[in-house]
C-alpha cells in the first residue's frame, strides 16, 4: 500500500490535476470571467457558502482545508496559478463543502454558475473533464488516507513536501526541486496532519543532511528520491 503513496520525479512535477483543462477550452470558459482579487490572509469563500461559480487562479497561492468543530485546521491541498477551484458546487449545486483562504495576494476569473452551465451544454467535453478530476480527487483522498494510516509523522511531512513540490515546484533538474512560495510550518503542519514541533523537527534534521534547503522565501528539496525513502522508513 506504501508504494502507492510515492511518486517518481517524473510525476513529482507532473501539472496539477487541476489545470489540466485544455487551453482552448478553458479560455472558451473563461472568456467573459469577472476579475476578483484578494490579498494574503483573505478569505476566498467558506464551507457552506453558496456555490454560486467556480474561479480560475491567474496568480498567487490559495490553500484549501476545512475545520474542526472546534476551530482546528486541516489543510486538503494548496493550489497555484492555473488552478481551478469550487468547481465541484457547479456539478452539484449544492453549498461549498470546503473554505479557500489566499496564501499569497491572488488575482482570480470568476465564471457564474449559470455561465458555466451554459458553456458546458455547448461543450460536453467540458464535463468529460471534471469527471476526470473528480476521479483524481478520490484517488487522492485514497492515499491521503493510507498516508494518515500507515505512514509515521516524519514519512507524512516528507510526503507534504512531495505534494507541494508536484503543485507548486519548479524542477531544477538532478533530483532537485525548489518550491518558490514559503509555506509557514504550522501550514505544512496542517496539510500532514501532524504538530508543528514533529515539522521543525524534521525540516531541522533533513536540512543537516542537506535534504532540504530553507530560506525565509522558499524550500529546495535537494533529493526527492531520498525524501521518498523516508516515507518507506517511516511506515509503521
Amino acid at each position: 500500500m506504501i508504494r502507492t503513496l510515492k511518486s517518481p520525479l517524473s510525476r513529482v512535477m507532473s501539472s496539477n490535476v487541476l489545470s489540466g483543462l485544455p487551453e482552448p477550452l478553458s479560455a472558451l470558459l473563461f472568456a467573459a470571467a469577472a476579475r476578483h482579487r484578494l490579498e494574503a490572509g483573505q478569505m476566498l469563500f467558506d464551507a457552506g457558502d453558496p456555490g454560486d461559480g467556480c474561479y480560475r487562479l491567474e496568480l498567487g497561492l490559495l490553500k484549501v482545508m476545512v475545520r474542526s468543530p472546534q476551530g482546528k485546521e486541516r489543510i486538503i491541498a494548496i493550489l497555484g496559478p492555473g488552478a481551478i477551484v469550487g468547481e465541484l458546487s457547479m456539478i452539484d449545486g449544492l453549498p461549498r463543502s470546503m473554505s479557500v483562504v489566499a496564501i499569497r495576494d491572488c488575482a482570480l476569473r470568476f465564471v457564474s454558475r449559470e455561465a458555466f452551465e451554459k458553456c458546458t451544454a455547448a461543450n460536453p467535453e467540458i464535463c468529460r473533464y471534471l469527471l476526470a478530476t473528480l476521479a483524481a480527487r478520490l484517488r487522492e483522498a485514497d492515499e491521503a488516507l493510507a498516508a494518515a494510516a500507515f505512514l509515521s509523522v516524519k514519512g507524512r511531512v516528507a510526503r507534504t513536501l512531495i505534494e507541494l513540490a508536484k503543485h507548486v515546484g519548479q524542477d531544477l533538474g538532478a533530483g532537485r526541486i525548489t518550491i518558490d512560495h514559503k509555506i509557514s510550518q504550522g501550514d505544512l503542519a496542517a496539510m500532514a496532519g501532524v504538530a508543528r514541533e514533529n515539522v521543525n523537527r524534521a525540516l531541522s534534521e533533513w536540512e543537516e543532511r542537506k535534504l532540504v534547503t530553507q530560506s525565509p522565501l522558499y524550500y529546495c528539496l535537494n533529493d526527492i528520491a531520498a525524501l521518498e525513502r523516508e516515507m518507506d522508513f517511516g511506515a509503521n
